[in-house]
Parts: C-alpha cells; sequence; structure tokens
C-alpha cells in the first residue's frame, strides 16, 4: 500500500527518538545473569530472543529511512539467540542462525555502520573480533566489566577469570588493532577493600581501555548486594572514584594524543556555521567523545566522511574534512 497521510501514521522506518542517521536496534529482552547488584531479572524475565529476520527487516527499514549507524542493544548482547537457538530462520534465500557472530555479519551487510553494546564477555565473543579486522562491523566492543578483583567480582556474581580477560584483549588488539574497548565498573562496592580497589588501577593499567565510566555503589531496592556486609563509607567512595576517574582520563588522554596527525573515519552529528560535531568509530553517540570539525559548513548530519586529526585532550578530538 502507498504512503497515504490518512492511513500509514507511522512511517515505513518507525518512529524514532534519535536523530534520523543512527537507530538503536534491540536484539532481545531480559537476562539469565543474576547480578548481585542488578534487578533486571526481576523485571524484566530471562532471556528471550528476537527472531534473526525480524531483526534484520527492522535494520533494513531503518537503513532504508536514513540511517547510518545502528547501535545493537539488550541486556546481554552476546547471549543472542541462547533461547531460541535451534530456530534458524530465512533472511535473502539463505539461513540465520540465531546468534550473535550470525547475526553481526549480516547487520553489517545491511549498514555503513554497526556498533555492539552490552556484550558479556563470553569466550564466542571472540569470533566477531575477526569481522571487525574486515571492516563489516565497527572495531567497538561495549563490555561492562564492572570490577576486576576476583573477590569482588564474585561478591557481584560476575566472572572472576579477570587475567584471562586480559589475554583476550590482547589477542583482540593483534586482530584488529584499531578497536575500541569501552566499559564500565562500579567502585565502592560492598567489601570492597583498598586492596580490592588498587587490583582494579593496577588492572586498568594493563587492559589499557579506551573508554570508561565509573559508578560509586548505591542500593538499588531490591537487589541482593544490599544485604552484603562491608558497606563502603561514602567518603572512601568518592575518594576511590575521584582515582579511578584520573587514572582513565590519562590513560584517555594518552591515547586520543597518539591519533594526532591520523585520518579517521567519522559521522556528523551537528553542523553549526562553519563548523561540526562528529563521532569517530570508536565514539558512541551520548556516552563517547565528540570530533569537533573546522571548516565543515559544507557537510550535513548523516555524512561519513575522511578527516586529518590535529589536536586532542582528554576525552575529545579536534581536525578538518580531508579536501
Amino acid at each position: 500500500m502507498p504512503p497515504n497521510a490518512f492511513l500509514n501514521l507511522v512511517p515505513e522506518g518507525g518512529l524514532k527518538l534519535t536523530p534520523r542517521h543512527y537507530s538503536y536496534l534491540k536484539i532481545s529482552e531480559g537476562c539469565n545473569h543474576r547480578c548481585s547488584f542488578c534487578i533486571i531479572p526481576a523485571l524484566r524475565g530471562d532471556l528471550v530472543s528476537r527472531r534473526p529476520d525480524a531483526i534484520l527487516r527492522e535494520a533494513e527499514k531503518l537503513v532504508e529511512a536514513g540511517t547510518k549507524e545502528l547501535l545493537v542493544i539488550s541486556q546481554d548482547t552476546s547471549a543472542y539467540g541462547v533461547d531460541i537457538r535451534k530456530e534458524p530462520r530465512m533472511w535473502k534465500g539463505a539461513e540465520v542462525v540465531p546468534h550473535m557472530t550470525d547475526l553481526a555479519r549480516e547487520l553489517g551487510k545491511i549498514a555503513p555502520w554497526v556498533r555492539l553494546h552490552y556484550v558479556y564477555p563470553y569466550p564466542h565473543v571472540d569470533q566477531v573480533i575477526p569481522l571487525m579486522a574486515e571492516g563489516l562491523i565497527l572495531p567497538y566492543l561495549d563490555i561492562p566489566f564492572q570490577h576486576a578483583a576476583p573477590s569482588v567480582l564474585r561478591t557481584m556474581r560476575r566472572p572472576a577469570n579477570e587475567a584471562k580477560v586480559l589475554e583476550r584483549i590482547h589477542k583482540w588488539r593483534e586482530i584488529a588493532p584499531d578497536i575500541t574497548i569501552r566499559s564500565t565498573f562500579v567502585v565502592g562496592f560492598p567489601g570492597e577493600t583498598e586492596a580490592d580497589f588498587q587490583y582494579l588501577l593496577d588492572w586498568l593499567d594493563e587492559a589499557q581501555l579506551d573508554r570508561v565510566g565509573a559508578f560509586r555503589f548505591e542500593p538499588v531496592e531490591g537487589a541482593a548486594a544490599n544485604d552484603l556486609p562491608g558497606a563502603v563509607p561514602d567518603e572512601v567512595k568518592e575518594e576511590r572514584y575521584a582515582r579511578i576517574m584520573e587514572k582513565t582520563a590519562a590513560i584517555s588522554a594518552a591515547k586520543l594524543e597518539a591519533k594526532i596527525g591520523r585520518t579517521l573515519e567519522v559521522i556528523i552529528d551537528e553542523v553549526d556555521g562553519d563548523g561540526a560535531n562528529a563521532r569517530s568509530q570508536a565514539d558512541a553517540p551520548e556516552i563517547d567523545g565528540t570530533v569537533f570539525l573546522r571548516d565543515a559548513g559544507h557537510l550535513k548530519q548523516g555524512d561519513i566522511v575522511r578527516v586529518e586529526i590535529e589536536d586532542a585532550d582528554e576525552h575529545d578530538l579536534y581536525g578538518a574534512p580531508l579536501a
């Protein structure tokens, strides 16, 4: 049926709350984990994956409506398909297995940029790194590690093989040298000692993560962590928060300084007069940095262009489009 203002109230690409050039694509709901600080399973239940063909159809419509960047989200993106693993679906004449790697590969054929968020560090995450090296999806992983000290991770009910994770991070960088790894960490979790916190800082020195967010532990109604012993005083939380932010800001500044003089591909978010705000492949909207461009008034929102990086600070880059 052709579009009709009286009959087709929702456009083909759906209703969006984001700018036209990027869209969030939800692939599942709920979570099978029982982290002690989280109540998502109580609110949303166990993981329920969407059919892969339904996801790909939505992605295709979004791109047809102008989306250039798909941001793949869920409560646990890497667990996608574990509940429907024996239910492959047909798409464009071929079967698509409901698995993160297979889904990412197909999405990479649809959108110019595909970015993976909320990835739990299962072993099979290693399989998506070659897709990044091939340029099929963005070399970007958002992995909420939450902590590094084994004792804190156990109390959080999170995986505690932090040494193995470091090995994997090094391997990922060998395969896809430009990979950006973003993560979040909780400081002041019940029972966290000074030794635990120092372990986290040392781990960050070794991991050299590109983007880091940190949060002070706060009780969430209904979370098991509320009943744990060893509450950390607020003043200690604040002091540790300041230290982790200082540490990660220094790592970020060094990594961004190393990009000065390089040519990067960016997507334009906003044009204002002669300048523009953009993001590199290392920057997710709203949570990561900005590439501030001069001499960019001729560009428009959603353009993907190559720019030369001229300067950097702790979080952002500065440059100009290539002539």
